[in-house]
């Protein structure tokens, strides 16, 4: 005993894991079985394996049990657990480990739809639906040469959620919905558009990549290749109020009004959002990730829902304020104040971005009739990934 009380005192109790090294564990917990065990390959050692097997809560089927034994390989095994009770942020950071994980091909592709919920307001009941609703895929090749493609359809528009489906088929089902939008009123149809392409096959760039990015405007895939994946030198390139103003403003002159602006957090999860759907290397992917977790004003909220009914890990931005008045002679239902937040939804296997979605949290205005949760717009990744065959985008639509 002696011994040991001289051993605890030379040497105390390590310091806990970062959310990041429980993440890691977890990302490692999570993978396929192998023959053996693998040697924990980036670098966490047994003490801070141990640490962190001491600190997340391992929950398994059959209690909180660990089984070990030795495996053909010569190596240990583990059982491996059903759950990891993460806190929110640990979960988003697993994700990004997922991302680091993902593997790149020839070409990258992403397919986007983007939407806006109206309300409907029949007397047999109030349901929302999506309209101003459209989809586009667009693919590029991963050097200089490949080319790239663009493709582009309108969708129709429809009930948002089941229980909005009900309410539809309740009112008659109409394929047609006339909404107040902005200053004027518009109708939506049911109506499928078919996919309309912009260009010839090779794109924009016969080059590859030469401007068709949303969050890297300007830059060519190879550049993309060359991005830090450090998260402090991607917050710090593309997140802070610096480098979001000279986005809005990119030819620095004053009359934009942005010079030393305080942009909203919700700029930062639109701009993270869209970068991370560029061609950028999956380490540069995760790196943004984790940058993103740590900005000022954006919070991990744990799982949530996207609006095509997939559910993933999230950060949401601190809620705000909108008043709609009627000023542009909008209706009177249409108007008053309500709170909204914006959410990224992300994949808790692949680390991927399935949607960036305006949430509503405090009920009002043209929502008054809504619950918190509700989706107001939306982008949502319907897929996207590296692939060595060239893209072709989808016939079928995203939903029944």
């Amino acid at each position: 005993m002696d011994e040991v009380r001289m051993v605890r005192d030379g040497y105390p109790e390590p310091a806990p894991p970062t959310a990041r090294a429980i993440a890691r564990a977890k990302a490692l917990l999570d993978e396929p079985s192998r023959r053996s065990t693998p040697r924990l390959r980036w670098g966490l050692t047994g003490a801070l394996a141990a640490a962190a097997a001491a600190t997340v809560a391992i929950t398994l089927a059959g209690g909180n049990t660990v089984v070990g034994g030795n495996a053909p390989g010569g190596g240990s095994t583990v059982a491996r657990p059903s759950s990891l009770n993460l806190d929110a942020k640990g979960a988003v950071l697993a994700a990004a480990e997922k991302a680091e994980q993902q593997p790149t091909g020839k070409y990258w592709y992403i397919d986007q739809i983007d939407g806006q919920s109206y309300i409907m307001r029949p007397k047999t009941g109030t349901y929302a639906i999506t309209g101003a609703h459209s989809e586009m895929f667009s693919w590029w090749g991963a050097k200089s040469g490949m080319g790239e493609g663009h493709y582009g359809r309108d969708l129709p528009a429809h009930p948002l959620t089941a229980q909005d489906a009900a309410l539809w088929r309740k009112d008659g089902s109409p394929s047609s919905f006339r909404v107040w939008s902005g200053d004027h009123y518009y109708t939506y149809t049911a109506k499928a558009q078919k996919w309309q392409m912009d260009g010839p096959e090779r794109g924009t760039d016969p080059r590859g990549g030469g401007g068709g990015f949303v969050g890297a405007p300007g830059m060519s895939v190879e550049d993309l290749q060359n991005l830090p994946t450090d998260p402090a030198k991607l917050a710090e390139r593309f997140l802070s109020d610096e480098a979001l103003t000279k986005r809005m403003n990119p030819k620095g002159t004053r009359e934009g009004g942005h010079e030393g602006m305080r942009l909203p957090p919700s700029v930062k999860i639109s701009m993270a959002g869209a970068l991370a759907m560029d061609p950028v290397p999956p380490k540069v992917r995760a790196g943004l990730m984790r940058a993103l977790a740590d900005q000022p004003g954006i919070h991990a909220i744990g799982r949530d829902t996207d609006p095509l009914e997939r559910k993933g890990v999230a950060l949401a931005s601190d809620d705000r304020a909108t008043t709609v008045t009627g000023e542009y002679g909008g209706p009177k239902a249409e108007q008053g104040t309500y709170r909204s937040r914006t959410v990224i939804v992300f994949d808790e296997r692949t680390g991927a971005v399935l949607s960036v979605q305006e949430e509503l949290t405090k009920p009002g205005g043209p929502y008054a009739e809504m619950k918190p949760g509700f989706v107001i717009n939306y982008i949502a990744y319907r897929s996207a990934g590296w692939t060595d065959a060239k893209p072709k985008p989808s016939a079928e639509l995203p939903f029944s």
